[in-house]
């Protein structure tokens, strides 16, 4: 009997796409290069650039938009209460903690919109566009707000293959994700949970020259992974079940030699990784291969 497994194609496979609608989950720790793959995942899985979600970018939109489209504004102020009219200090979401934060970034709001317009008030949506630019988390409420109200005025991204990147990051935001998806009917065709170890964690991060990767930020933000995140995957894990999550080792360098000397490839590094992801969405290893070598 042949054994078709050690044959090599005779073709090459340059295009594929997912036959199901749905979102393809991706989570995991800071720096473990979920936006990379992300983008090399849609770009192999022919997924448009449109329909890659990750949080930055639904942050982005949604305070663009909600300044450029009265619809929706009016969506958000209506069903979420975020709008441009509430003050931060006085609306759903004030808190202590909230108000001490936004006083504390003062100067950096007069800066960024000038004294005349804050002295008359910072809103939410002020807050949301500086927090967004400037790398601040924002409300909790407001993230799953914004996942929801962004699917549900796209019908052409919640009735085809999309990428959620880095999100959900606690339990809490799971839970409410797999309700409004139930809702929605919005199917989810896998979860991968890439992985890396807390010291390559602090090498990436540390190699991005970030003003903010400083040693204690970053210790604090592989807890917030250790004690949120990786629980939120636990949960989704046994609701969705083991069959439509992956654990992917994301930590597969590649190194070149160039005179003389050993040099990290991140294009290939990236490309094994996201060779495993496709691998575990059930597509063949030579197609994959061939993905990889078109896209890499």
């Amino acid at each position: 009997m042949r054994d078709f497994l050690l044959e090599k194609s005779t073709v090459v496979v340059e295009k594929i796409k997912l036959k199901d609608r749905g979102a393809l989950i991706l989570t995991g720790p800071s720096s473990c290069g979920k936006g990379e793959v992300s983008t090399f995942l849609s770009k192999a899985l022919s997924i448009p650039a449109s329909h890659h979600l990750s949080m930055g970018e639904i942050l982005r939109y949604s305070f663009h938009h909600a300044r450029q489209g009265r619809e929706y504004e009016r969506l958000l102020a209506e069903r979420y209460q975020i709008s441009g009219d509430s003050n931060i200090f006085a609306c759903i979401d004030s808190s202590r903690a909230l108000s001490s934060k936004v006083k504390r970034f003062m100067p950096g709001l007069i800066q960024h919109f000038g004294a005349a317009r804050v002295d008359k008030g910072v809103s939410q949506l002020d807050w949301l566009e500086f927090c967004t630019l400037n790398g601040l988390l924002v409300p909790d409420r407001w993230t799953q707000c914004f996942i929801e109200s962004r699917l549900e005025i796209s019908e052409k991204i919640r009735n085809s293959a999309f990428i959620l990147d880095g999100y959900p990051r606690t339990v809490a935001a799971a839970r409410h994700l797999l309700s409004y998806f139930a809702k929605a009917d919005i199917p989810i065709i896998k979860l991968l949970h890439l992985s890396i170890s807390k010291q390559e964690m602090l090498l990436r991060a540390k190699q991005r020259n970030r003003e903010d990767d400083d040693g204690e930020a970053l210790r604090s933000r592989y807890l917030f992974y250790v004690e949120n995140v990786q629980p939120s995957v636990d949960f989704m894990k046994k609701e969705i079940g083991a069959g439509k999550t992956a654990l992917i080792d994301a930590h597969q360098p590649v190194y070149d030699k160039a005179n003389g000397r050993m040099a990290f490839d991140l294009r290939a590094s990236i490309a094994n990784v996201a060779m495993d992801s496709m691998w575990s969405l059930g597509i063949p290893r030579v197609i994959c291969q061939d993905l990889v070598r078109l896209h890499a």
